[in-house]
C-alpha cells in the first residue's frame, strides 16, 4: 500500500525590482534558519524578554502569509520600491524587527523584507527543510501517516520533546521539529514542554487587528 504524499512545487517568491537585489546569490529556499534565528535572538535580546515592542510581541517570533499575493518592501512604507512577490500564502517568516505598521520579515532562504502587518497572520505554520515522515505519534516506530516532501507547508499546531504535531491536505500527525523551518530552538529540542510554556512571549497569538481598521479606511486599502 502507498502511503500518500504532502508537497508543493509552486514557486515562493518572486522579484519585482531588479535594481534593488539581495545581496547574495540565492541558494535555494530552504536553507536552515536555526543561525538566523539565533541571530535575531541576540540583536534584540531585551525585546525578546520583555515584549516591549509595537505589537506587544516578541521579536524574533513566527507568523505566516495570508494570502498567495503579499508584497515585501525595501523599506516600512509603501513609497519604498516593491522587492519580492510572495505566492504561497501559509508561508512561514520570522519577524524580526516593527514599526507600528510595518514588519520586517525573515523568508526561509534568509531574505529580508518589510511587510505591512495586515499581510500577516500569527497562526503558525513550518516548511519542510528536507524530505521527512509523518507519523500516528511522536515516535518513529508508529504508523507512517505521509512523507512530506522538501518544501511542503503543513499547518503547527503544537511541539513536544522534539517532535510537532501538523496537518496538511486532511493528514495530521507527528514529525521531528529538526526538519522544518518556523520552529523556535526550545521546539526542536530534547524539553518535554509544550509550545509556549517556556516563554509565553512566544504563544501563538494573532497579530494584533488594533491598527487593521485605521488602515481599511486610507486609500487603496491595507499595503500590499
Amino acid at each position: 500500500m502507498k502511503h500518500g504524499r504532502t508537497g508543493a512545487s509552486r514557486p515562493v517568491r518572486h522579484r519585482l525590482n531588479p535594481a534593488f537585489t539581495v545581496a547574495r546569490q540565492l541558494g535555494g529556499m530552504l536553507r536552515t534558519g536555526l543561525a538566523t534565528l539565533i541571530a535575531a535572538s541576540l540583536a534584540a535580546p531585551a525585546l525578546a524578554q520583555t515584549c516591549d515592542t509595537f505589537s506587544g510581541l516578541a521579536t524574533p517570533r513566527f507568523v505566516t502569509l495570508k494570502s498567495d499575493d503579499a508584497i515585501g518592501r525595501t523599506g516600512p512604507s509603501r513609497e519604498h520600491p516593491a522587492q519580492w512577490r510572495y505566492r504561497r500564502a501559509g508561508l512561514p517568516v520570522l519577524i524580526v524587527a516593527e514599526t507600528p505598521l510595518w514588519r520586517r520579515v525573515e523568508d526561509p532562504d534568509g531574505a529580508q523584507v518589510w511587510m505591512h502587518h495586515a499581510l500577516l497572520t500569527g497562526r503558525r505554520s513550518v516548511m519542510a527543510r528536507l524530505e521527512t515522515d509523518l507519523r500516528a505519534r511522536a515516535d518513529d516506530d508508529t504508523a507512517l501517516i505521509a512523507r512530506i516532501e522538501t518544501g511542503a507547508i503543513l499547518s503547527l499546531e503544537r511541539c513536544r520533546a522534539g517532535w510537532c504535531r501538523m496537518s496538511a491536505d486532511g493528514r495530521r500527525g507527528w514529525a521531528r521539529a529538526n526538519a522544518f523551518w518556523g520552529v523556535y530552538a526550545d521546539e526542536a529540542g530534547a524539553s518535554g514542554a509544550l509550545e509556549g510554556a517556556q516563554d509565553p512571549c512566544y504563544r501563538s497569538l494573532p497579530e494584533p487587528a488594533a491598527t487593521a481598521a485605521r488602515d481599511a479606511t486610507a486609500p487603496g486599502g491595507p499595503a500590499r
